[in-house]
């Protein structure tokens, strides 16, 4: 592992504090059957309804997304801890064990969805920007699921922390 220069350290710190959703980005195909847990995602527009997803460059399952051309990001509830530890690598499960311990449902072309998500937003790879260390992957939806209610998982100072639902009745 490299050394971190003193302004690459001082961004990590500062992105440590951005709380942000927890979602497990999955996808199958030629290429395989693959999933990761990530906290880089973004909304990019409504028209057409469009993603962005960074997936480090120097990440094994980069080039399995990308050679299939499909994902699905699986928004986490506050259920789901366990969902994103496999999928960060943090169990040393492997792959194929990982879709194994909970329930997916097949999506549009056999996209991974998980049963209980949040959200379900399963589309298409557009366009691929190698930036930096990370491929910025935009993605077209074909197909989005919502859950009503339910906690949310979210990823902050490098902790999972549960999220209550504001409107969850008393």
């Amino acid at each position: 592992m490299s050394v971190l220069d003193p302004k690459q350290l001082a961004f990590r710190n500062a992105m440590a504090h951005m709380t942000a959703a927890v979602n497990v980005i999955t996808s199958n195909g030629p290429a395989g059957r693959c999933g990761i847990t990530a906290t880089a995602v973004c909304s990019v527009t409504d028209s057409p309804p469009t993603l962005m997803v960074c997936v480090n460059r120097n990440s094994a399952l980069n080039p399995v997304f990308k050679g299939n051309g499909r994902l699905c990001v699986n928004v986490l509830s506050g259920e789901h801890e366990e969902v994103a530890r496999h999928f960060a690598g943090m169990t040393g499960v492997a792959m194929d064990q990982r879709f194994g311990l909970h329930p997916w449902r097949d999506g549009l072309q056999a996209l991974p969805v998980l049963e209980g998500a949040l959200a379900s937003l399963q589309g298409r790879i557009t366009e691929v920007q190698e930036i930096g260390t990370h491929s910025v992957m935009l993605v077209e939806l074909d197909e989005i699921g919502v859950l009503e209610h339910g906690d949310s998982l979210v990823y902050f100072s490098r902790c999972f922390h549960r999220l209550a639902h504001p409107c969850r009745a008393a």
